[in-house]
């Protein structure tokens, strides 16, 4: 199978094909003599893939399995992770692989920034979700009581290993709901996304077919492009942030409960009537955005946590300064702009939108 390589501005490769566990040695480079394999639970075929790959290159793997999903983004579990690199003698030249979905490849980023100020990190993700988002890019964070990913550094990955094979093991929600990130590209920057998605839903969901490859390069292509002009997000890169001002605080009210992509499709619906309540965007294409969500099985509407609820959560995210809600909203498909300081009205006003089924 060919690999696809998508390079990161001048940092890093982006690999992505089928079966290509052996390139894994040469992302970890020829300095390291340890890795760390921080793994999730549910993932006995890769990790012995991986482990076979990096051993063979002659690496002592240190094995470290950690929760599932967002219960391994705590401080908790870091710390456990901090204390099993000291114990086995970790130096700045050993490397921390992250293998699973979005959330492990968060905290082994986390880790791997924070340890003796930062160890080299090669991120292998698992889910839709990781490979077109969280493992590219270079951010890494944990959750606390207050929110998500409210603790965190910018640290990019030597190396981004997306071996398309481990979508085959994906339970078909996980699919669906990492499609939103796919959608979000489109939006924001890349029109033939949602053009290939519209022509047809399901073979945008295909593992085995060349459209859901296609649309795993654009999205990672775009995201490339956005992170090598700003890492570490003082402007150009809050595009990328579309969709989830409101879809982190229906995560945060419904206790991580919701997939994260689910709520990012329903964070994009409450953005797009923001914008059109704001007078920037036209309504034709905020019922785009309900029709190619819906098309492949993604939520539009919330109906759960209180408005007030929200609203705090909301002021917490990381775009916000002092009291000002900030958003990225569209004037168009592909013009994202900034949205400052909303008045109170449009923001309930796309809440009602968003709670009303249509």
């Amino acid at each position: 199978m060919s690999r696809t390589i998508v390079r990161v501005g001048d940092d890093y490769d982006v690999v992505i094909g089928e079966d290509a566990w052996a390139d894994l040695p040469g992302l970890v480079g020829e300095r390291a003599e340890r890795v760390l394999l921080v793994r999730a639970p549910s993932l006995p075929g890769p990790a012995d893939a991986v482990r076979t790959a990096l051993e063979a290159a002659g690496l002592e793997v240190v094995d470290a399995e950690v929760p599932d999903a967002e219960r391994a983004k705590t401080a908790d579990v870091a710390a456990g992770l901090w204390s099993l690199l000291g114990r086995r003698g970790f130096t700045r030249t050993d490397v921390v692989v992250g293998l699973g979905g979005g959330a492990t490849t968060d905290l082994a980023g986390f880790v791997a920034a924070t340890w003796l100020r930062g160890v080299p990190v090669v991120q292998v993700p698992t889910t839709l979700l990781g490979m077109v988002d969280a493992a590219v890019g270079g951010k890494t964070g944990i959750n606390t009581p207050e929110g998500k990913n409210l603790v965190g550094a910018f640290h990019p990955p030597a190396g981004v290993l997306a071996d398309l094979w481990t979508l085959r093991t994906l339970p078909r929600a996980d699919l669906v709901a990492g499609l939103a990130e796919v959608i979000k590209c489109g939006f924001i920057a890349d029109p033939r996304i949602l053009e290939l998605v519209e022509a047809d839903p399901s073979a945008a969901l295909d593992v085995d077919g060349p459209v859901l490859r296609e649309l795993v390069e654009r999205a990672v292509a775009v995201k490339a492009e956005v992170v090598s002009q700003d890492l570490r997000e003082s402007s150009l890169r809050e595009i990328l942030n579309y969709g989830h001002t409101f879809g982190h605080a229906i995560e945060q009210v419904e206790a991580y409960t919701w997939r994260h992509g689910e709520a990012v499709s329903v964070g994009m619906v409450y953005v797009a009537e923001l914008g059109a309540a704001a007078g920037v965007l036209d309504r034709g294409v905020v019922e785009r955005h309900r029709e190619v969500l819906r098309s492949v099985g993604l939520p539009t509407s919330y109906d759960g946590g209180s408005w007030e609820a929200l609203l705090t959560a909301m002021r917490r995210d990381k775009k916000s300064r002092g009291s000002l809600l900030r958003f990225v909203v569209l004037e168009s498909v592909a013009r994202p702009t900034r949205l400052e300081g909303p008045t109170g009205a449009q923001l309930r006003s796309a809440f009602e939108a968003v709670r009303a089924q249509r």
